[in-house]
Parts: structure tokens; sequence; C-alpha cells
């Protein structure tokens, strides 16, 4: 099988857009990159267009223990489901210094709802499993990161949209917004989306499954 290309799938309300985020993000000027559209988007429904960057000469990765593992143990897990498609595994940029870059796992096929299950509560399970299988199998833990379809993508997406529109509310009309309850990886994503946001602080409350976000009018303006 022919080994994969460092690639970047990104959504924007355009492919442009998409485009250019996608150039910010790998540091390269527009031209070095071969773009693949997999979604145009529409937006008289406000669907997103999604492309996938690829490097021209890039080397591709050879798989290392910790990455060949992985796809091992996903497979597996995917195969008791059975559930046939691809697995795609590669290394995540260190989003602090001093961190371990996380093992990204891209599950992609047709029919996959059933693999996110209800707000990806399917997926959560299937990559704490794999968490704690590849903690078994490699003595140590291992920062695994499970998505399917795209789903984490786009779902992060829809949340910094809706956290920059609650905040322009609040800072409006001067009244606080408590958003539905979100598991800890979405909390965390309003709040990062809205810390450098003038006139506005973010906190969470509540108990378990309840916990949400509330976004509050800065006072100290």
């Amino acid at each position: 099988m022919e080994p994969e290309r460092a690639s970047l799938e990104m959504i924007a309300p355009d492919v442009e857009t998409a485009i250019e985020r996608a150039r910010a993000e790998l540091g390269v000027p527009e031209g070095d990159l071969e773009v693949e559209v997999l979604d145009e988007g529409d937006p008289d429904s406000g669907r997103e267009a999604r492309v996938r960057v690829l490097l021209p000469g890039s080397e591709p990765q050879p798989e290392d223990d910790v990455t060949a593992a992985a796809r091992e143990v996903v497979s597996e897990l995917l195969g008791h489901m059975e559930i046939e498609a691809e697995v795609r595994v590669r290394y995540q940029q260190a989003t602090s210094a001093g961190e371990d870059p996380a093992v990204q796992m891209d599950i992609e096929g047709e029919d996959l709802g059933m693999l996110i299950g209800k707000r990806g509560e399917t997926m959560a399970a299937l990559e704490y499993i794999a968490r704690l299988i590849m903690a078994s199998k490699l003595d140590r833990w291992v920062n695994l990161n499970v998505d399917v379809g795209g789903y984490k993508k786009h779902r992060e997406q829809q949340l910094r949209r809706l956290a920059q529109r609650m905040a322009q509310q609040v800072h409006q009309f001067g009244r606080p917004i408590s958003l539905e309850p979100m598991p800890a990886n979405e909390r965390r994503i309003i709040h990062i989306t809205l810390q450098d946001h003038a006139g506005v602080t973010t906190e969470s409350s509540g108990e378990g499954d309840r916990r949400s976000v509330t976004i509050q009018p800065d006072l100290r303006r």
C-alpha cells in the first residue's frame, strides 16, 4: 500500500478561506499546497466548505512503535464492532513547549454515524478504550485522539462560532448566557475561544453531565 503524504483537513465558510487558513497553519506559500476540495459547502444552508491540502514532495513519515500500535488497536476495535473503515494515523504538533505530540487517529468511511454516537459519545468511548489498551501494550500513557469523519473538527468550528455569537449578545445586552451542558473538551473550546474576548468572561458550573459554560459580562471594564 502506498504510504500517505503529509496532509491537513480544514473547514471554513468557503473554499478560499479554508485554503488560506490551511496555508497559515502550515506556514507555507499557497503555491506549495496541493488542494483537494472534499465539500464546496452551501452558503444557503450554512454547510461549510471542507478541503484537504497536501504538501507536494513531502516524505511520508514511517510508522514507529507508537503509531503502529495505535493503528493496530483501533483497527482491531473496529473489527470487533464489525465496522469497515479506513484508519489513518499521524502525530499532531504539540500545543505547548515540553508537551509530547498527540497521536491523531482519523477514521474515514461510509455510514459511520453509529461510531460517532449521540454528541460524539460512542467516539469518546472508543478513544478512552483505545487509550487504556495502548497504555497496557506500551506500559505508558499515550495521548491518543480519535476523530470519525472529521466530526471533532467540524464540532470545534461550530462551538467557536457559537461562542463568538453568544459573547456578542452578552456584551451588547449586558446579561449572562448559559450554554447547554457539554463534555470537558467542548467546554475548553469555549473558554479558549473567549479568553481574549473584550467585555466577557466565562466560567463552568454544574455537576457531572450537567456541567456547562456561562458567558458573563466582564464587570471589570
